[in-house]
């Protein structure tokens, strides 16, 4: 499995919000009123994959916690299961992937509905397109941080031979 792209993500936001924008050309008058519940429901995504992101690199780097004193022969946290982290890696792979295409949704719905805001039902929806596509947003980068976090770090004499190689 390859690590995600962020030009990938960033290439189909923007493709995805074009068809939304020309699909709701026509089909928005038909359409209920979108829901607000897609904010917290990302954003609370966001934050547990941003926080398994944050444990998942302290534990395979093996870097103890943030502690206001340090306490001498503290242990480093025990090592992760590697089927876990292959596990951690495809979810945020496929969590970015699939925040990218509600952003696309969503961009789509808020380009569409920008020369709309003088009626109340198209401003709530803008607005609600808006901040949808922002937590979708944070749930890509969420999501791209775990997928980071779960590479098997480099081996100390392979990054020192890169920096070598690097200074030539």
């Amino acid at each position: 499995m390859k690590p995600s792209r962020p030009l990938f993500l960033a290439a189909l936001v923007v493709v995805v919000a074009v068809v939304t924008w020309a699909v709701l050309r026509s089909a928005y008058v038909s359409l209920p009123p979108l829901p607000w519940t897609a904010v917290p429901t990302l954003l609370l995504l966001a934050l547990g994959e941003g926080f398994s992101g944050w444990n998942v690199l302290r534990r395979i780097r093996r870097k103890p916690g943030r502690q206001r004193m340090p306490e001498p022969g503290r242990k480093s946290p025990k090592p992760i299961e590697p089927m876990a982290v292959a596990r951690l890696a495809a979810l945020g792979k496929a969590s970015a992937h699939t925040a990218a295409l509600i952003a696309g949704v969503f961009g789509g719905f808020a380009i569409n509905l920008a020369t709309q805001l003088d009626k109340p039902t198209p401003r709530h929806d803008f607005f609600v397109s808006g901040a949808t596509f922002l937590a979708a947003v944070v749930l890509v980068a969420a999501a791209f941080f775990l997928e980071y976090a779960c590479r098997v770090p480099k081996d100390p004499d392979e990054e020192e031979r890169d920096r070598r190689a690097s200074r030539a």
